[in-house]
């Protein structure tokens, strides 16, 4: 089993969770780093020499932008005094969040070849290899097209364990 046949095992295996995490991030950019772009940016405009940064305005844009966030996430877009704080935090949150990702697929991983393979089906086997010992056509029933037979020479004991289903 080669590495990209295992690496499309384990993304197939997480996918529905790494399309969370994508509208997550989506969220996050929308409502967190956005409207936390804009609110430093014109915190820092109006900072002084001693204060370089200005709380009051700092928390009183965050929480407008956390009420309006996709008037925000329009500024950080249109205007050019937002944009490069806005791509930065962008960018060094989805690094972060990224790396969260590649240990989340690396745990998908599977841990041998015969992982998702039913224990007990003829999947374990190649080539008609089965057919060796079973029958295709008839005899006991064991799976789909695999048989016992009945008039083979040996150990013919069976032990079947299957669901029993009562409705």
């Amino acid at each position: 089993m080669g590495f990209f046949s295992r690496l499309k095992g384990a993304i197939r295996k997480i996918k529905g969770k790494l399309t969370v995490s994508a509208i997550l991030v989506a969220i996050i950019i929308i409502w967190g780093i956005a409207p936390f772009s804009v609110a430093l940016k014109d915190a820092m405009l109006q900072g002084t020499d001693k204060m370089p940064c200005n709380w009051e305005v700092l928390i009183l844009e965050v929480s407008d932008g956390i009420i309006h966030p996709l008037t925000k996430t329009k500024m950080c877009l249109a205007e050019s005094k937002y944009r490069p704080g806005f791509f930065l935090t962008t960018r060094y949150f989805l690094l972060f969040y990224g790396l969260f990702v590649v240990v989340g697929i690396a745990k998908a991983f599977p841990k041998h070849e015969y992982e998702d393979i039913e224990n007990g089906s003829s999947d374990w086997c190649e080539n008609g290899e089965q057919y060796r010992v079973l029958s295709r056509h008839k005899g006991i029933v064991l799976a789909e097209k695999n048989y016992l037979p009945v008039d083979k020479r040996g150990n013919v004991n069976v032990l079947i364990v299957r669901r029993f289903w009562c409705w």
